[in-house]
Order: C-alpha cells, then sequence, then structure tokens
C-alpha cells in the first residue's frame, strides 16, 4: 500500500506549488442546533470567510479558513404538564468559527481558475455559542430554561460554486456540521449563501 500511495502523493506535490495565495467571501447563513435534552434554536448571521490557498496546481486547491459567522438565534417551546402550561423562550447571540482545511476544486479554487463550477470538501475543529432551551427539574416538576453554552467540537463542510462575472469570482452554497463535545453535545447545522470576491 504505501509503494502505491507515496507516488502518488509525490506526483501530486511535484505538479503543485507552494502558495500563499487569500481569498475570501461573505454572505448569509442560517444555523440549527439542539443540545442533549433541548429544543432546536434557529439563529441567522452573516458569514466571512477569509481563507489561504497553501497548495494549488491548475485544477485544485488545499486551503485553510475560518468562516465566522455572527448573528442572533430564537427558539421557543411550551409544555403542559397537567396543571398548566409553561414556556420558554430565548434570543441570543450566535458565534459559529471553524478552523477548516478545504480542498477546492473549479471555479473560486484559484485566483486563476475561470471554470464554470467548483466544489469543496472540508474538514476542521469549531467553537460555537449560542442560547438553547434545555430541560431542568427541581425535584418536584420538569421545566424548560434558556441556557447560553459555549462548545467546541469536529466540523465538516460541502459546498457548490457558481461563476459569475469575470475572473475567479462565484456565488458559493455552502452546507455545514458541528458535534459540540462538552457535556450539552450540541448538533449545529448550517446552510448559507456567500458571494466569494
Amino acid at each position: 500500500m504505501k509503494r502505491i500511495l507515496f507516488p502518488i502523493a509525490l506526483l501530486f506535490f511535484s505538479s503543485t506549488a507552494f502558495t500563499q495565495t487569500f481569498m475570501h467571501g461573505a454572505g448569509l447563513t442560517v444555523l440549527v442546533g439542539s443540545a442533549k435534552g433541548g429544543d432546536v434554536s434557529v439563529g441567522e448571521g452573516l458569514t466571512y470567510f477569509p481563507r489561504f490557498n497553501f497548495l494549488e496546481n491548475e485544477t485544485l486547491s488545499l486551503s485553510v479558513g475560518i468562516p465566522v459567522t455572527l448573528g442572533v438565534t430564537a427558539s421557543y417551546n411550551t409544555t403542559y404538564d397537567g396543571y398548566g402550561d409553561y414556556s420558554a423562550s430565548s434570543v441570543g447571540f450566535v458565534v459559529n468559527a471553524p478552523l477548516m482545511i478545504n480542498l477546492n476544486t473549479g471555479r473560486g479554487s484559484t485566483k486563476e481558475n475561470e471554470s464554470r463550477y467548483g466544489f469543496s470538501l472540508g474538514a476542521g475543529f469549531g467553537y460555537h455559542h449560542g442560547d438553547f432551551i434545555t430541560a431542568e427539574s427541581d425535584g418536584y416538576n420538569d421545566y424548560k430554561t434558556s441556557t447560553s453554552t459555549s462548545t467546541f467540537g469536529p466540523a465538516g463542510s460541502a459546498a457548490f460554486r457558481i461563476g459569475v462575472g469575470r475572473m475567479h469570482r462565484n456565488i458559493e452554497i455552502r452546507g455545514s456540521f458541528m458535534k459540540g463535545i462538552s457535556k450539552d453535545k450540541a448538533s449545529i447545522y448550517g446552510i448559507g449563501a456567500l458571494f466569494n470576491f
């Protein structure tokens, strides 16, 4: 197996130039999250995605970047325990900032690539802060409460790019996922649309 992988890696790196090309984009992202024992929380925010291509050739690139989303999150829950209705609502601030390594191909992979379409797959590790409604108990009654929490965890993303205008500019439709590893085990899903300059 090593005899096969080494020539492939050598071929890739010999046809690839080390670079430090800066690329970036901005747009809107919707984040949907749920914490362990909690309800779904929806947030919307502005995303800015700077990245550096550190390896690239004519058809693809490897980049490192941080797609930072800042916005607001909201959730609402009503429960009935036989004695009455109990409701909880939450409106808060949301931050999502994963450090991602992306494999890019086609449009948007480099400043020289003028293909009509492009794709990107990424993996990394992220930080998320948001508000969730979680289940609590005081020993007598179960109730819902708003909890502001921060979590870290592995992240992944996939994107489809469509070329617009001249050069490398494109519109990117991006999906993302992050799994928190803190005690609330939050799962964060994202869908966004960005314009890459």
